[in-house]
């Protein structure tokens, strides 16, 4: 069993949270219904789906990438935020968000995670975002196409995605922003030199962009890029502490 606050105060620390001062989310514990921790569920989005899942399994505490709280948001608890803040504090369930802390961090971030699954080197850290470089940029030890490492992801993560603005030539210079990487993603990936873009969404005003750059862009999912650093939280949560955590799969395919 480990106390909320302390436990908060810790995953706070190990992710660095003073650097992100500029993130929109509300990092950290939005929602203390609970004073103690013995089961965690892990997710990628706050959600009933998740909420109800972590209900059946006990859980006293909710951890995921995409809390409830953003910015000056939710100024009125009604609607969705109402239902959703009464079921937490009903049934006696905290909840945990780490965002842009969770995309950047160096060891289990999200984006340290995709390079490492497909074997970048000499990764940096890259695009900044909000004060922060939240991407992770890279070389391949060999070139691949990027349906090849299209392919990988689908073989270790699950994710396969969709190739974008490719030319069909094997690739070495790979730069990861999970989620959405946006016109911030582009020019960064384009002032890196880089050759494909490992991202979440790929929005339709980028394509020709993009495509007259020479980037391919490789779309996992915006869900689907983001599942890795929260299951990796909760695994480290797990091994310091001796709790009981459990990752959720709630997939939106977006």
């Amino acid at each position: 069993m480990m106390n909320t606050i302390e436990l908060s105060a810790y995953l706070n620390d190990y992710l660095d949270f003073p650097a992100f001062r500029g993130d929109v989310s509300n990092n950290g514990l939005q929602v203390e219904a609970n004073p103690e921790v013995r089961k965690i569920v892990t997710g990628v989005d706050a959600c009933m789906a998740l909420f109800e899942a972590a209900k059946r399994r006990g859980a006293d505490l909710i951890m995921v990438h995409h809390g409830m709280s953003w910015g000056g948001e939710p100024r009125r608890f009604t609607g969705d935020v109402g239902r959703r803040l009464q079921f937490l504090f009903n049934h006696r369930i905290s909840l945990y968000a780490a965002h842009l802390p969770l995309d950047a961090h160096p060891v289990l971030g999200n984006n340290a995670i995709l390079g490492e699954t497909i074997g970048l080197e000499n990764r940096q850290m890259f695009c900044c975002y909000d004060g922060a470089d939240i991407g992770v940029r890279g070389q391949l030890p060999s070139p691949m196409t990027a349906r090849e490492i299209s392919e990988m992801y689908r073989e270790k993560l699950g994710c396969a995605g969709t190739v974008y603005a490719d030319s069909g030539q094997a690739l070495r210079r790979i730069g990861c922003i999970s989620g959405g990487a946006g016109h911030s993603g582009l020019a960064a990936a384009l002032e890196a030199g880089l050759e494909l873009l490992v991202t979440g969404a790929m929005e339709h005003e980028l394509y020709h962009p993009a495509l007259e750059a020479g980037l391919a862009v490789l779309a996992l999912g915006h869900y689907g890029s983001e599942t890795v650093g929260i299951k990796a939280l909760g695994e480290l949560t797990a091994e310091k502490f001796g709790l009981d955590v459990e990752f959720i799969d709630i997939p939106t395919d977006l």
